[in-house]
């Protein structure tokens, strides 16, 4: 996927999580959106840095670099979420596009995709990137409503207490 295609999941992803976690549609909802989706989108963009330096899909696109941002949080309080974007821009790039990522780098260039994705200049990238996105907000409104104890939003009680 492209910039573009990383922004629209990061942003309807952080909107519609926000909504998953404090589904009230109060102000505290629209403190929840704003929480969520502002280090979902700077985690989704963060993958790309990689254009500048090092080898694209690669450098910053791979388990190790997502184990980092899982802990970032630990030191981190109020980016809790920018793991969630760094995970969503590797699904975008593993399910959404053709090329896929080197998901085990530096130990393997290997890099590992959905055969039935797409090219980032196909005029279906923005569709697939919208379905795979819905599947996201799926499988997260599962967890956190259905699976409720493997899932702490204590973060998101914590940071929106914070805002203004």
């Amino acid at each position: 996927m492209d910039k573009e295609g990383h922004v629209l999941n990061a942003v309807l992803l952080g909107v519609g999580l926000g909504f998953i976690l404090e589904p009230a549609g109060t102000l505290a909802t629209l403190r929840t959106v704003v929480a969520v989706t502002i280090p979902v989108t700077l985690g989704a963009l963060f993958p790309d840095v990689d254009t500048a330096f090092g080898k694209h899909r690669k450098t910053l696109h791979n388990l190790p670099v997502l184990a980092l941002f899982v802990a970032f949080p630990l030191v981190f309080e109020n980016l809790a979420f920018v793991w969630v974007g760094v995970l969503t821009h590797y699904v975008l790039d593993v399910l959404g596009s053709t090329r896929g990522i080197a998901l085990f780098y530096p130990l393997s260039s290997s890099e590992f995709g959905f055969p039935a994705g797409v090219t980032t200049s196909s005029r279906f990238a923005n569709a697939v990137t919208l379905v795979i996105t819905a599947v996201e907000l799926g499988v997260a409104a599962a967890v956190v409503h259905v699976l409720p104890q493997y899932v702490d939003v204590s973060a998101v009680t914590e940071i929106v207490a914070v805002l203004p």
